[in-house]
């Protein structure tokens, strides 16, 4: 028979309500149960006195040693007894143990980077000064004790005009000057730490603040379960959601069904497959890190507008879920691991000296790769492992170079995305797509990358071919061929994919391909000497990855796909349809390197870059979009289509000069000024040199003159913009980073600031 000792700070069993439970279930599994406290052990004769539940009461029993101790504590009250329990854990196993507060799990988190994506940015409050600068960049942030319980010392500070800030605690809301404030601030760091992060809300359909609580433990045969997943809704006037100040909770699919409607279903295994791979990478972190096992945790997150998961607070030992029911899951949960630890001891104990030694392996060969690396300059093909060549633990290392005409750094920064929710990732920055930086690149690859994505650059032939000669990939996309750089190469877009066409040649001939069915000019790729596998994209005819049922959002896109027979919804937190064709390629890819539907789902919700179909919403209704990275005319056209799709009234286009289009330079300017008459634009602003073009062809077809116009000097096109600009106006800035647009778009958001 399995002994199990529950260890406790208090004396007396009858003042933890969840003792009766525990020695109930363990009689109901075959178990013995006792209640102690660490003054109650004798080592010399390997004996303690408990207390045992028997005939309705605790009466005192001399007993064994346990086979196992179930740590139910708090790590602050036992802290007086360390010796003791010390010398317990390395004679006995414990169920669980402490994996610190709050901040040094999200610090954990942070610095084991699987998971950092999810962390709200957090700071340790100083000062009232780090605050106020916190407050400069975030506006509205959270202030709360770093060792908080129940929602308990929790404050939401925001800046109201110039000198005055809104602080809500409870349900209660004051305005401070700044003086009040920074008195407030002081008066509660003298009580103990606290940190501050952005305010993430949460809200439901009627205005409610909500979270989601993700109950997970190991169950009796060692692996991690979902207790439960419930939603916690706070009462009507109140932002704080914790049942304790008065939330309410919810049964999870109802809640899902009422706020998600038909992504309720993915929803939910969103936040099952977060839930399971946190604990399963926490558990993993512990073990490597101190030698200890961890059995239960409680994750507080929140979804933000775009369904993208934020995670407010990691809790060991959690509450029990709010209702009896589940409160016996837990504690059957609990007995039945500690039974199986007790009977599995050896065996844990060499996993997790396995995980241990591999953490040290995976170091030192870091360590030895990056000399390696550094002292000497060698040819990366050939220490980095190919497809067909070379495995890696038996695993092959994908080598993902992107190259295209437009969506190279989109389609990278999804496909990163998604592999980062399994792997440890090399990625390129975000514009880094030059031979120099794949020389870099190239200096920074290391053992522990478990895949590295690539954008490969190019003006010129020969170019691509250079980059394939620094590091060979085994997998390649080419988003497109269109007129980026077609001035370089005579007009002849015939010779645009030829340089393109480098990328096929000079990558692993049994590797894998994508390429995008829809594109008219990929017809022109080399293709036909490839020996390996060709996957195509697509939304408008047939394709292996076919999008379809594509769905203007706020600020991002839906579409549906069948992934591993089945249908997925999927949604990305950026606008436009040439988006949705970058977003295919991150999924043929995952899908091919085995990343599950609910991975992908969940990595397309990834950082967008910057300056890439940005929104602004500015005063009196105003959204300013800002794409002024580059510009094309393939991308021009893609960002009006935004623009319209958009739009609540006027739509007013301000476009810049597009670069590198030699002898089809008046062709495509007459072309998209046309474009700009035939979407209904209610402004067009050009900017820069001979742009006037573009301006005519619109007044050639029918656009009013008074419409239109056109500036040299950006001085005199932000005076314009101060008088035309009206509420509700929607306004479109495209152009090349080397025109520096975005200039204009800072200059749009400070004057109509709200």
């Amino acid at each position: 028979m399995t002994i199990i000792g529950m260890l406790h700070h208090r004396l007396d069993p009858r003042t933890v309500i969840k003792s009766y439970a525990f020695a109930a279930v363990a009689k109901a599994e075959g178990a013995q149960f006792f209640y102690f406290t660490p003054k109650s052990v004798d080592f010399d004769k390997r004996s303690i006195r408990g207390k045992v539940y028997e005939n309705g009461d605790w009466n005192e029993r001399t007993m064994p040693f346990p086979d196992v101790i179930y740590n139910a504590g708090s790590p602050e009250k036992l802290s007086v007894s360390k010796d003791i329990i010390e010398k317990l854990k390395k004679e006995i196993p414990f169920t669980t143990y402490s994996i610190g507060n709050k901040w040094n799990v999200m610090k954990r988190l942070k610095e084991a980077k699987e998971f950092d994506k999810y962390l709200i940015p957090s700071e340790i409050v100083e000062n009232v000064d780090l605050l106020h600068k916190f407050m400069d960049y975030h506006k509205k942030v959270v202030f709360k004790p770093i060792d908080g319980r129940k929602g308990k010392g929790i404050y939401f500070i925001s800046k109201v005009g110039r000198t005055n800030f809104e602080v809500k605690k409870d349900r209660d809301i004051t305005v401070y000057s700044k003086s009040q404030l920074d008195e407030l601030i002081r008066g509660q760091l003298s009580t103990g730490t606290f940190i501050v992060q952005p305010y993430i809300q949460s809200k439901t359909k009627s205005g409610q603040i909500y979270d989601f609580r993700l109950h997970v433990q190991k169950n009796g045969e060692g692996k991690w379960i979902i207790t439960t997943i419930y939603p916690r809704v706070a009462p009507n006037g109140s932002i704080i959601p914790n049942i304790n100040n008065g939330g309410f909770t919810n049964y999870l699919d109802p809640f899902l069904e009422q706020e998600f409607k038909d992504d309720a279903y993915d929803i939910r295994r969103m936040l099952e497959h977060f839930s399971l791979s946190l604990a399963q990478h926490l558990d993993e972190i512990q073990m490597a890190q101190f030698g200890e096992v961890i059995d239960e945790i409680g994750i507080d997150i929140g979804l933000d507008e775009n369904q993208k998961i934020w995670m407010y607070e990691v809790n060991w030992r959690p509450g029990c879920p709010p209702a009896f029911y589940l409160e016996l899951d837990v504690v059957i949960n609990t007995i039945r691991y500690a039974m199986y630890i007790a009977k599995n001891k050896k065996q844990i104990k060499r996993e997790i000296n396995q995980r241990k030694k591999n953490k040290d392996v995976v170091e030192v060969k870091s360590e030895i790769a990056q000399q390696t690396i550094n002292k000497d300059v060698v040819e990366v093909k050939s220490e980095i492992p190919t497809i067909n060549k070379a495995v890696v633990e038996e695993k092959v290392l994908p080598i993902i170079a992107i190259t295209g005409s437009a969506g190279k750094t989109t389609s990278k920064a999804f496909l990163a995305s998604i592999l980062s929710e399994k792997w440890n990732i090399f990625e390129s920055k975000d514009y880094w797509n030059t031979t120099e930086h794949t020389m870099k690149h190239k200096e920074e690859i290391n053992a522990s990358h478990e895949a590295v994505v690539l954008e490969y650059g190019m003006a010129y032939p020969g170019i691509i071919t250079n980059h394939c000669s620094i590091i060979q990939p085994n997998i390649s996309i080419i988003t497109n061929i269109g007129l980026a750089h077609v001035g370089n190469f005579d007009g002849d877009i015939k010779g645009v994919a030829k340089a393109k066409s480098e990328l096929i040649h000079g990558m692993d001939q049994n590797g894998l391909l994508i390429v995008n069915k829809d594109d008219e000019n990929s017809k022109y790729l080399e293709t036909q000497q490839f020996k390996g596998k060709i996957l195509t994209v697509g939304i408008h005819g047939n394709a292996d990855y076919k999008a379809y049922d594509i769905q203007y959002k706020d600020i991002g896109m839906t579409f549906r796909i069948r992934l591993q027979g089945q249908e997925m919804a999927m949604y990305i937190p950026i606008l436009g349809e040439h988006h949705v064709y970058n977003a295919l390629n991150a999924v043929a890819v995952a899908d091919y390197l085995g990343f599950t539907p609910a991975d992908i789902q969940a990595g397309l919700n990834f950082k967008k870059p910057p300056r890439r179909l940005t929104i602004y919403n500015c005063s009196d209704d105003i959204t300013v979009i800002d794409d002024t990275v580059h510009s094309h005319p393939q991308g021009v056209r893609a960002a009006i289509d935004v623009l319209t799709n958009i739009a609540k009234k006027r739509k007013v286009a301000i476009i810049g000069q597009m670069r590198e289009l030699g002898d089809l330079r008046e062709e495509e300017y007459r072309k998209l000024g046309e474009y700009i008459y035939e979407q209904d634009i209610d402004l067009f602003i050009t900017y820069g040199f001979r742009t006037e073009e573009m301006g005519a062809a619109a007044k050639a077809i029918g656009m009013d003159p008074s419409k239109i116009y056109h500036f040299l000097n950006k001085d005199d096109l932000h005076v314009l913009l101060e008088k035309v600009i009206k509420p509700h106006d929607t306004i479109l800035v495209k152009g090349a980073s080397k025109t520096n647009m975005f200039d204009t778009v800072k200059f749009l958001d400070q004057t109509f600031k709200e």
